[in-house]
């Protein structure tokens, strides 16, 4: 947070400021009040991240150079192809509820922000992260009722510090189906490929219509055979464990195939459901991988907006009343005390653990509600306080990405390379030792333990564009690679970083535009 300094400490508060000095003053001290950033260049960045986590056969316009092919036969001792898709973090396991929300989320900032991010020219990039996971989905959705959840496992892989291209550890593979139901990765993995065949749907027609029928079938998979995917597939309970249930996923993808196809069916597994599934019901104020209810809430808020839908006004308002609580929890405008925490620095605090990803997706949907509001020309009321505007919101939602950039205590930038000071020691196996491309000599499960993990020195490669954990309550920061509390990045972290970069970069775009030259006044 930003702070105007005082500087009677130079002058003395009744000395008189010669004129030179004071028009000296207003133009150093103005940086210091609101301070610039470079938001096409973070979004430039935070597509590359993607290229780093890459499983499978990397193409030729490979950017990432340091990564090389990994993980080439997946699936094969199961006789099925699962070669592809992402590895979540600074681990070579792919796990399907993370990895589905991720592409989710990328979707989703491309339908909001697709000129923006065109206009920054990184629209491409963005196509091509996201078609990168849903390339994997297509393979992992072997059948109708058969959904591949998991390649690799937690626990041998972390007995292990090996780059991607070494890997020595258990490729396991494991599925869910009519027999281990498993309707929260399901319901995540088609609401994955209905946002994404929303933003295929002109440029790639056919590929979005093969996204939608696969999305299709999932959500009668997941709605058929109900029960938590971590009950199915026990090995992700220490990693990725369904805490939320999966309710939650099954009125997230029934949302986004409504979204998708605008089909009636699918609005009315929203409307009707809306109570029993706690759609209506849940207040809460953080949006993950894990509790989609926030999102839900505010795209059910963006339905009301449209007078085909008025027959259901009286379920929607109810969706939009709490989605106005997670809004106003973000804001601190809750008069009831239950606001998101806040470091001394301004920064949301949710939990100890990988901060940062409750920052970029409260960021995204802070976003999205402004543009309701400006768009409806409505504004918020917390409680029947003083209404909001939506410039408010916006402006929140600009204050937690530039402390994320490098507005913060630490003047550091919690994005992997941007800006002139960042983690160099991020909790990552591929980042952390020196690139096949460069030392071609295998490098064993230990031997990275012995040699690579325990360097005080920074990590020979840059995982540029990674959203690292982040500081803890207090804004402070241990650039340690033991520390991964604070120091490993997760895809889920950046995806929503991508569509409000875009929406940042227009706005002061469009600022600069308008500004007239700096004229000081005495």
């Amino acid at each position: 947070m930003e702070v105007q300094k005082n500087h009677n400490h130079i002058f003395g508060p009744k000395q008189h400021i010669p004129r030179f000095l004071l028009l000296l003053l207003c133009i150093f001290t103005i940086p210091n009040i609101t301070r610039a950033f470079d938001y096409s260049d973070a979004l430039t960045k935070s597509l590359l991240y993607f290229e780093s986590q890459r499983s499978g056969r990397l193409p030729y316009n490979q950017r990432v150079t340091w990564r090389d092919h990994s993980g080439l036969t997946d699936g094969l001792e199961q006789g099925v192809d699962l070669v592809g898709g992402y590895y979540d973090a600074g681990d070579h396991v792919k796990f399907g509820l993370p990895m589905a929300f991720t592409v989710t989320m990328l979707s989703w900032g491309v339908i909001e922000f697709r000129d923006q991010i065109a206009e920054a020219g990184q629209l491409d990039h963005a196509l091509e992260a996201i078609k990168w996971g849903t390339d994997y989905f297509i393979k992992a959705h072997t059948s109708p009722n058969v959904l591949w959840a998991e390649v690799g496992d937690g626990d041998t892989d972390h007995y292990c510090w090996q780059r991607p291209e070494d890997m020595t550890t258990s490729r396991q593979a494991y599925k869910i189906d009519e027999n281990n139901p498993g309707s929260d990765l399901a319901g995540e993995t088609a609401a994955a490929m209905a946002a994404a065949s929303i933003v295929f749907k002109k440029t790639n027609p056919h590929y979005s219509h093969l996204l939608l029928h696969h999305a299709q079938q999932l959500f009668e998979f997941g709605d058929k055979y109900r029960g938590k995917y971590d009950a199915s597939v026990g090995v992700v309970k220490t990693y990725y464990a369904s805490v939320s249930g999966y309710m939650d996923e099954l009125l997230w993808a029934a949302m986004w195939l409504h979204k998708a196809t605008d089909r009636e069916e699918y609005l009315n597994h929203l409307i009707n459901r809306a109570n029993s599934f706690g759609g209506t019901g849940w207040a809460i104020s953080e949006f993950s991988w894990d509790v989609k209810y926030a999102g839900i809430q505010i795209m059910a808020s963006q339905l009301l907006m449209e007078e085909k839908h008025k027959e259901h006004t009286y379920i929607l308002e109810q969706y939009r009343s709490k989605a106005e609580y997670y809004v106003c929890s973000c804001i601190n405008r809750n008069i009831n005390g239950s606001n998101v925490d806040r470091t001394p620095g301004g920064l949301l605090y949710v939990r100890q653990w990988n901060n940062m990803q409750y920052v970029s997706t409260a960021a995204f949907l802070l976003t999205i509600y402004s543009d309701i509001l400006r768009t409806s020309n409505q504004k918020l009321n917390c409680h029947g306080e003083i209404a909001v505007d939506h410039e408010e919101i916006l402006n929140f939602a600009k204050s937690q990405v530039d402390y994320i950039l490098g507005s913060n205590p630490m003047n550091m930038s919690y994005l992997v390379g941007y800006g002139p000071k960042y983690p160099t020691r991020v909790h990552h196996r591929g980042a952390s030792i020196v690139s096949y491309r460069e030392e071609k000599g295998f490098i064993g499960c230990t031997q990275g333990y012995d040699i690579w993990y325990g360097r005080e020195e920074p990590n020979p490669n840059d995982l540029v564009g990674a959203l690292v954990g982040g500081p803890d309550f207090e804004d402070k920061f241990m650039d340690q690679r033991d520390n991964y509390m604070q120091t490993e990045a997760c895809t889920y972290n950046t995806a929503p970083l991508v569509g409000i970069f875009a929406k940042f970069f227009q706005l002061e775009k469009e600022k600069a535009g308008q500004n007239l030259p700096l004229v000081a006044s005495y």
